[in-house]
């Protein structure tokens, strides 16, 4: 079974906490703290498997979580950091965002392997919170939270020369004859139902050939196997027009050139074409003439290759023009773009969102805020000191009173309450 689409959970592990502990030894009173830091969690990596050719694995497995780092202990012990989770991914594979469908990565071209969240950073120990005036923190900072996200694999096959045309006018028969692919071929249409992969080679130079599955009208709209068949030209150098001359299945081979062509257009594929007229052993000369003529006539200037894949006739002078077209084509591997950046996302989510609830009453919320309530006590005056350095170092105050802050009105922050003094 060939799978070209995937949708998957991946997440970075989440950073262990600090630890809070005081020192006990013999003859030693009031020993100082010695909480040590949590582990950083595991990263989560992509990387390319040259061996794998599909995203069938991603079928049976769903979830990849890296794992988290361990708490820290006492005598400044950190934990151990999470071990980091590698994917291994097709040679081909575009990561998307599942929400958005922005591109994150695509793993092609040099980019083998990289990482795609970075895990959480391990908490604070008590240890690194003593002052001058606070000998004796009884709090540590949480690690930081992995990273969570929802992704979309799509597999876009990469080949120097995809074969396309209408179904059963000969592309396995072609594909089989001049190249190492042995695919499945019968006199039926949709013999092919996934792209077949095939390495020509000459002396010491070779190029991949992909047969892609037959497109049918409408196949830009997503008709029948539209989508499925078409993300996979668009990285091939040229494109190979296979037709049958002979129309031996009574479609006018003309119509069938402009309706894929038609096809491609309308998915925004614009290659390099050539043009493959099959099947010319079920013609007499004078017949095969005409419809040259007839291919001339309606694609004047059009490069026209003369073959019987069957009996193999042309096939090797077909190779060698291959090999020649190729190494004067200099379109290089498109490598799609970086759309989406997963840690300018997580800065939205950092976002302290202000709210004026009526004239004198304000609300804040956000996971910033969440978080740095967190790991600090506000009911001490040490835990509320620093609760208000930070109030003021993200500049909320100064928010606030744009918005109408001022002596004796009332902040909410989730369950927590308080009048705003000078």
């Amino acid at each position: 079974m060939f799978v070209d689409l995937a949708k998957i959970l991946i997440a970075s592990g989440s950073g262990g906490n600090g630890h809070v502990s005081f020192r006990r030894e013999l003859y030693v009173q009031n020993g100082g703290p010695d909480g040590g830091d949590g582990g950083k969690g595991g990263d989560l990596i992509f990387e390319v498997d040259k061996g794998l050719n599909n995203l069938l694995p991603f079928r049976h497995k769903t979830k990849y979580i890296a794992e988290s780092g361990l708490e820290g202990d006492k005598k400044n012990c950190k934990g151990r950091s999470g071990e980091d989770l590698v994917v291994k991914v097709p040679y081909g594979t575009v990561v998307k965002d599942f929400k958005t469908n922005k591109v994150i990565t695509d793993m092609s071209g040099d980019n083998l392997r990289e990482i795609i969240l970075k895990g959480g950073k391990g908490g604070l120990g008590n240890a690194r919170f003593v002052t001058s005036v606070m000998q004796a923190p009884r709090y540590a900072k949480p690690g930081e939270k992995g990273i969570q996200l929802e992704v979309i694999l799509e597999l876009k096959v990469i080949a120097d020369v995809g074969l396309v045309g209408y179904p059963n006018v000969g592309k396995s028969s072609l594909i089989s004859k001049i190249s190492n692919a042995r695919p499945e071929i019968a006199n039926y249409h949709f013999t092919t139902l996934t792209p077949i992969l095939g390495v020509v080679e000459k002396y010491d130079k070779s190029f991949v050939m992909a047969d892609i599955p037959g497109i049918i009208e409408g196949a830009s709209e997503g008709v029948g196997l539209g989508f499925e068949f078409l993300r996979h030209i668009e990285r091939t150098k040229i494109l190979a027009h296979v037709f049958d001359i002979a129309e031996t299945e009574n479609r006018d081979f003309v119509d069938d050139i402009n309706i894929i062509n038609n096809e491609l257009k309308k998915y925004g594929i614009n290659k390099k074409m050539i043009y493959i007229a099959n099947k010319i052993d079920c013609l007499d000369e004078e017949t095969l003439l005409m419809q040259v003529d007839k291919f001339n006539e309606h694609f004047k200037g059009e490069k026209l290759f003369l073959i019987s894949a069957l009996s193999g006739k042309n096939t090797e002078e077909l190779k060698n023009s291959l090999f020649d077209i190729l190494e004067h084509e200099k379109t290089e591997l498109k490598i799609f773009d970086k759309e989406y950046d997963v840690y300018e996302n997580i800065k939205q989510d950092d976002l302290i969102i202000i709210n004026k609830i009526d004239a004198d009453t304000f609300e804040i919320s956000g996971e910033k805020i969440d978080r740095m309530l967190g790991y600090t006590n506000i009911d001490t005056e040490k835990g509320f000191n620093f609760f208000q350095d930070f109030l003021k170092k993200e500049k909320i105050i100064e928010k606030l009173k744009q918005k109408g802050l001022k002596e004796g009105s009332t902040v909410k922050i989730n369950d927590i309450e308080f009048e705003y003094y000078d």
